[in-house]
């Protein structure tokens, strides 16, 4: 089968790069499905940026996507106030998988059950469900509504995913899970254990799923059952209803251990695992810029991984693209920064290694000149969808602060005679103002169109909230900083009466 993928790099105009790839390519990768993993809990992208970009995901080799929506999905009823201001419509939704349809990429679902339910109990109205009355991380796994809520959501998401064969249920990092009162009371009963309680809730909602959607299989995060006793796993009943997903995003991963821990899972009956590497968002939660060589790594070791472990046992790779750490953290990169490690990584899994060839194969999809594996991401425009997002973020991220920074805290007249001290009292030497206020409104000029440039970008691509928040954190800090110098510089050339001179009032010295 041939696959035509073409984008349009809108700033060149009419220019059209046309690519064609024969998907029998995959034919090495031990990884039968290789899905692309979207957090939608930060910075969603709008439908149309999905028309743009599913088409590359499956150029490059992915066959799948995670989707985990959180606060963007339509949920309706009772749920209804679980939607973002921007929440995907039904309608949406349905688009979204025609488009990934479009380009024979399957869909699983993501709903957090357990850990991660921060967009759900920070609510008034669910409040009463957390484990720990002040946390809203993880759901209290003893009151009989807390699966019927979790239920619900299930159900929601699935009937807008009709004939979905997986469900991603989450499950993962259950933080304070046995530390509320019920909890505690429960622990003290004898034969009663954390173990205990977190397999108990994992089944009852791979449980409802499979009663209530039979051909759906639920997955869940491998993180809370790896150091489980293996008797305690294997008589849970958890191993026939979900299938784990081991992830570790390292870049010097334990590939022995790796190895050891899938036996584990076999022995304890699991008969299908699922590995989960990362593209972006696992190298700090305000990373801006991707550092391609971490994650290539990681993708490598991934292979050992499977090329030494049980034939037959993992059913794909999911290639995560965190977008928060959590529902409260900052914004970590943005999708469109992650295509060149997205790309980088797809074509890892498809040839095996990350030669040369597959260097400059990966450069020809994204329209770049170089592709710099070292550096934190390479510089220079491309032409897939969002590389001006791309291009723009990385000038910004690797040179707005630090120019900022070297004007006020390294330049010498700055440092020396417009001192924190002078701003405030709006003091300065005529003559410095000649050797300061040009540098700085040529650096202000040199920025402030480029800021311009990467709102109407991001504006293409995202939703005003994205947009406001993205600017927030990353660049108005910056930009008040060079514009405050400035309106201190002006306010100080207005001739000011000096310490001890008549006219100065020492009661106004702030």
């Amino acid at each position: 089968m041939t696959l035509v993928f073409s984008t349009r790099k809108k700033s060149q105009g009419e220019i059209l790069l046309q690519f064609t790839i024969n998907t029998k390519m995959s034919d090495f990768t031990p990884f039968k499905m290789r899905l692309v993993h979207l957090d939608l809990k930060g910075a969603p992208p709008k439908i149309s940026y999905f028309s743009e970009i599913f088409p590359l995901f499956r150029a490059l080799g992915a066959n799948g996507l995670l989707i985990e929506y959180e606060d963007m999905f339509p949920y309706d009823g009772q749920l209804r106030l679980l939607r973002a201001t921007h929440a995907y419509s039904p309608s949406e939704v349905t688009e979204i998988l025609r488009l990934a349809r479009l380009s024979e990429l399957e869909v699983i679902p993501l709903v957090q059950t357990f850990g991660h339910m921060e967009f759900v109990l920070k609510h008034a109205a669910f409040a009463h469900l957390r484990e720990v009355a002040c946390f809203p991380n993880t759901l209290n796994p003893h009151e009989a509504e807390s699966l019927a809520l979790v239920g619900a959501m299930a159900d929601q998401v699935l009937e807008l995913h009709r004939g979905a064969r997986w469900l991603h249920i989450g499950c993962d990092e259950v933080y304070y899970l046995g530390e509320g009162e019920a909890s505690k009371q429960w622990l003290q009963q004898r034969q009663n254990s954390h173990v205990k309680l977190c397999l108990s809730h994992m089944r009852a909602v791979a449980s409802h799923v499979r009663a209530q959607h039979p051909g759906t299989t639920a997955l869940v995060w491998d993180d809370m059952l790896r150091d489980m006793p293996q008797d305690q796993l294997a008589a849970s009943g958890v191993p026939q209803l979900v299938e784990p997903v081991l992830w570790d995003y390292g870049a010097d991963l334990d590939v022995h251990g790796k190895v050891r821990l899938m036996e584990k899972y076999r022995e304890c009956g699991f008969l299908r695992l699922w590995a989960a590497s990362a593209f972006k968002g696992a190298t700090g939660p305000s990373q801006a810029l991707p550092p391609v060589e971490h994650h290539l790594r990681n993708h490598e070791q991934w292979l050992q991984v499977a090329g030494r472990g049980p034939g037959d046992t993992l059913q794909g790779i999911i290639l995560t693209g965190w977008q928060r750490y959590d529902h409260f953290s900052v914004l970590c990169e943005l999708l469109p920064v992650g295509i060149p490690s997205l790309a980088a990584c797809l074509q890892l899994l498809l040839h095996g290694s990350f030669t040369e060839d597959v260097k400059r194969t990966v450069e020809n999809f994204l329209g770049v000149s170089s592709l710099e594996i070292k550096d934190t991401v390479s510089e220079g425009s491309g032409s897939f969808p969002g590389s001006d997002i791309h291009a723009l973020v990385t000038q910004v991220s690797l040179h707005l602060r630090s120019s900022v920074d070297a004007l006020l805290e390294r330049n010498r007249y700055v440092t020396g005679w417009f001192s924190p001290y002078h701003r405030r009292r709006k003091l300065i030497h005529p003559i410095m103002v000649q050797h300061i206020q040009p540098e700085a409104l040529s650096l202000l000029g040199r920025w402030h169109p480029l800021v311009q440039q990467l709102e109407a970008a991001l504006q293409v691509a995202f939703y005003p909230d994205t947009v406001e928040e993205w600017l927030e954190e990353n660049v108005h800090p910056s930009m008040q900083r060079l514009q405050g110098l400035l309106r201190d510089l002006r306010e100080a050339a207005v001739p000011q009466p000096l310490p001890n001179s008549p006219g100065w009032d020492p009661s106004q010295d702030p």
